[in-house]
């Protein structure tokens, strides 16, 4: 069972323990009161669920992140004057580095109720930075984009509902510029590359998509068209083998460069404990990948008999390397993003670059998390705060890449043109948006209603370099 399996578990083992005490309490007040008050009291406190306790959130807010950066890193002094962050006389800070600040955050009473929010002001690039409600600790603001405002000493924090104080610690992290190489991005499904790496990749003098999975499962939105749960299944991974090779399109990376390996979705981790056992579909009654390996430019090894085996994987993903030979392999996090079949995808790769004769820079990134699935916190639109981090023998080296608002719209469209994130919220959903909105002042994505259309769509793409090139080791 994986740590984030674990957290749902003990979290849905609460909210029962809670729920049975809460019913305990109003059968008691309706026996010595009145009947209908514990309905009425029921339904407000339903409503106060959703409006402010129905984040899975699996930390207190009260909790410390504990980062470690590398020993390396620049540390520019800055000081904290009253609203204006102020460099010291004489540092110079590098315009496209990603730059973090580490502060103490702490949510005023109303911040329990409504989203604690950090702006930052001073010059033509405003940004707004989201918290956990209720926090009080240690958190990371990311002012990657304000070397300029900041070295002018314009640059302003603020907080909304939310205070912040302490003495400030600032890192500076210099960076290559990562669009002027060959950018390999390994998304384990249709959509991941768009939401991880749109900005990058569509800047990118090259750029190379490899999706390992066709999506397959989970397709009961097409079985309201009259399928069964097989045809269902079958069709929605077609959809999403388009859209692994047709999206990307968009950006401007040629269909020779887009590759769907068709493996099938949740059965990675499966292949990979037995390696040349073939592992078929959960779903679609499928034991032959390449059904979903049809609009491919070239030929892959695993071709031959389809077999969905993790040693086929490995064969293709080293064709498709030493094809595409990239400079910067995009890929997720081993740690921070749980989903198995991300985990999977980054120990393939990493297999499949073993005994090669070059060794490119790895970049991890996280659609997921064990333990928050709001973060990134805030609206579309705003700046992305470094995610909860609670292990600080991890050292970790964030790279963040700014987005304008044109490159953020044709990454909204591009996420829009995904089938997977096409389907309308479910009618609870909805109403608990709806309730959100009204009581705690959160605003629905602008460009859709999928939640990842609010978590993407930002001012920033964030990785972190797992693995320098040739020249560096990785990072532990």
């Amino acid at each position: 069972m994986s740590r984030k399996q674990q957290l749902l578990k003990r979290h849905r083992r609460t909210k029962r323990l809670g729920l049975l005490i809460a019913l305990v309490l109003l059968i008691g007040i309706g026996m010595l009161v009145a009947w209908w008050l514990p309905l009425v009291l029921a339904v407000l406190g339903w409503i106060a669920h959703e409006a402010w306790f129905a984040d899975h959130l699996f930390y207190s807010p009260k909790d410390d992140y504990q980062y470690s950066f590398p020993p390396y890193t620049q540390r520019p002094k800055v000081h904290l004057v009253g609203e204006h962050l102020r460099l010291d006389e004489g540092v110079m800070l590098v315009d496209d580095a990603t730059l973090v600040l580490a502060l103490q955050v702490k949510s005023t009473w109303l911040g329990r109720f409504i989203d604690p929010v950090v702006e930052l002001a001073g010059g033509n690039n405003p940004d707004r930075q989201t918290f956990e409600r209720g926090v009080n600790g240690l958190r990371y603001l990311n002012l990657t984009g304000q070397a300029h405002v900041l070295s002018q000493g314009q640059l302003r924090l603020r907080g909304r509902f939310c205070r912040i104080s302490g003495e400030p610690v600032l890192w500076a992290f210099e960076q290559p510029d990562y669009h002027r190489q060959r950018v390999m991005v390994i998304a384990p499904h249709a959509d991941d590359a768009e939401l991880a790496a749109y900005g990058l990749y569509s800047q990118a003098n090259e750029a190379w998509i490899v999706t390992l999975t066709a999506g397959e499962i989970e397709a009961e939105h097409y079985q309201q068209f009259g399928l069964n749960k097989v045809e269902a299944a079958r069709l929605k991974g077609r959809l999403r083998t388009w859209d692994s090779i047709a999206v990307p399109r968009w950006a401007g990376v040629p269909e020779a460069h887009c590759v769907q390996l068709g493996y099938f979705c949740l059965q990675l981790a499966a292949m990979k404990a037995a390696p040349s056992q073939p592992m078929g579909s959960r779903e679609a009654e499928l034991n032959d990948t390449r059904l979903f390996r049809q609009l491919n430019p070239f030929a892959l090894p695993g071709d031959a008999d389809g077999a969905p085996t993790w040693n086929n994987l490995l064969a293709d993903l080293r064709e498709v390397l030493l094809r595409a030979r990239p400079d910067v392999i995009v890929l997720p996090h081993p740690t921070l993003d749980p989903h198995p079949d991300h985990i999977c995808a980054q120990e393939a790769v990493l297999e499949a670059l073993k005994g090669l004769d070059w060794q490119p820079t790895l970049l991890g990134y996280a659609n997921h998390l064990h333990d928050n699935d709001r973060w990134p916190m805030g609206d579309a639109g705003h700046g992305i705060a470094l995610p909860p981090a609670f292990d600080s023998s991890l050292a970790m080296h964030p790279c963040c890449l700014p987005m304008s608002l044109e490159q953020q719209r044709d990454k909204a469209m591009a996420l829009g043109m995904m089938h997977d994130l096409q389907p309308p919220m479910p009618f609870k959903r909805r109403l608990r948006r709806w309730i959100q909105r009204l009581l705690a002042g959160r605003v629905p994505p602008t460009y859709g209603e999928n939640e990842f259309f609010r978590k993407a769509v930002r001012r920033h793409e964030l990785f972190w370099v797992l693995k320098h090139n040739d020249t560096s080791t990785p990072q532990k």
